[in-house]
């Protein structure tokens, strides 16, 4: 059974992550993709309070359960399969769902901690970074949190300040040394997405499992 290649995506909030990796299956419709993200793998909260859930920075590694992540990016890298947890944001809690994931030629992990726990970032064959001026960033937040979420402008801009911002500075633009490709993603780049989808037909051609 030949390894899946396996692909990292990461840039910080509001960079496009889930939009190229939405493009790339896409652009890919004959090759087996399995997307895995981060927002999965988020810590269970729930034997805190509800006052003291809505405190924990979800913007810090430290919220990641990067053991779990680790021990099923592991599976998946030999081929097998494994049931993956679900997360409710609304209670910043684990669901008593458990999905099946089922191996494929290719794997994407979608996430802003993507690069950054070296003991997942060793398996990856292709690490790419979106680079994306904050400001472009911030106000695609700002436009999904309002029109998506139901938040206010001034809840944003206070967790944008508050945790958003320095934890990107301090924990995931350094990240951005790890990776093989930085894409800017300002505008859709039809040119990027033909090149990343030549790469994994190249990389997974004979891929089997």
């Amino acid at each position: 059974m030949k390894k899946p290649f396996m692909i990292a995506v990461t840039g910080g909030s509001g960079s496009g992550k889930s939009t190229v990796v939405e493009l790339i299956q896409k652009s890919c419709p004959t090759i087996p993709i399995l997307v895995l993200t981060l927002d999965h793998y988020y810590k269970d909260w729930s034997h805190l309070s509800p006052d003291q859930r809505a405190k924990v920075n979800f913007d810090h590694p430290d919220s990641i359960d990067s053991h779990t992540l680790c021990a099923h990016i592991q599976q998946v890298a030999r081929g097998e399969r494994f049931y993956r947890p679900s997360y409710d944001f609304a209670t910043h809690s684990r669901t008593e769902e458990k999905v099946l994931v089922e191996p494929a030629a290719v794997v994407i992990l979608d996430g802003i901690f993507s690069l950054y726990f070296e003991e997942i970032r060793s398996f990856f064959d292709l690490k790419i970074y979106l680079d994306v001026p904050n400001d472009v960033r911030f106000i695609r937040r700002l436009h999904r949190d309002m029109d998506t979420r139901g938040r206010s402008m001034g809840s944003v801009v206070d967790q944008y300040l508050s945790t958003v911002r320095p934890m990107h500075t301090r924990f995931i633009e350094p990240t951005k040394s790890f990776a093989d490709l930085l894409i800017s993603w300002e505008d859709r780049n039809p040119t990027t997405i033909e090149m990343l989808a030549s790469i994994i037909h190249e990389k997974s051609n004979g891929s089997s499992v």
